[in-house]
């Protein structure tokens, strides 16, 4: 059996106003100390938010790879929508890595996508029509507005029996169940992955997929 032996770094301070031009170097702050202590474990795989691709190029010498999730964000997402789907509406904010490559994977599929920007807001919940399943696919949920319509978790896969000592993930999710972003840097150490997902770099979404399942996660 294969053993992993996981540390979470988690940089929680000012979560909720990371787009807020004050805050940016003091978060920045806290992601770059984060991959240094990984760096000093001796950590090979560190899921992290944001792409990353900062603080590659400004230490190339470092071991650790900076896992972004995205590629895991998208597969999930793309396999909650029921098959039989022609179009989707896609609430997406601006310059969303996660969300250009949904769409780019669903037009693949041959899906008509139309593409609206600045997140879901009350007022666009409002227009849907009743039983609208909501699918977010950024980390954090929508406030949920209707009662007569559907609202998914963000992406997020059940643990296998296997993942020991977890409890909660995010305080919006269900017990040992774990957001993509943390369980794609777990599959990308226990797969061996080499390779950054940083930046505008993604990994091969059915590749990712099987990946994630053969090891006992579960949609």
């Amino acid at each position: 059996m294969q053993m992993v032996y996981m540390a979470n770094v988690a940089c929680d301070t000012l979560v909720h106003d990371h787009d807020m031009p004050l805050w940016s170097g003091k978060i920045n702050q806290l992601i770059e100390e984060a991959i240094f202590e990984a760096e000093a474990r001796g950590t090979k795989g560190e899921e992290l938010n944001g792409n990353g691709e900062l603080y590659i190029k400004r230490y190339p010498e470092l071991k650790v790879k900076v896992v972004d999730g995205s590629s895991l964000a998208v597969a999930i997402v793309i396999n909650k929508i029921p098959k039989g789907t022609t179009q989707v509406l896609l609430v997406a904010e601006q310059q969303s890595k996660v969300a250009s490559f949904i769409a780019s994977a669903l037009c693949q599929c041959g899906i008509q996508i139309w593409v609206v920007g600045d997140g879901l807001s009350e007022e666009e919940q409002m227009k849907a029509p009743k039983g609208t399943t909501f699918i977010p696919f950024s980390q954090f949920p929508p406030k949920k507005v209707r009662k007569d319509c559907l609202y998914q978790y963000t992406p997020s896969m059940l643990a296998p029996s296997s993942l020991e000592n977890l409890h909660s993930c995010e305080n919006w999710l269900p017990r040992r169940v774990m957001s993509a972003w943390r369980v794609a840097g777990i599959v990308n150490g226990l797969e061996g992955w080499n390779e950054n997902e940083s930046g505008d770099t993604i990994f091969n979404i059915d590749i990712v997929w099987q990946a994630t399942l053969k090891h006992g996660f579960q949609p």
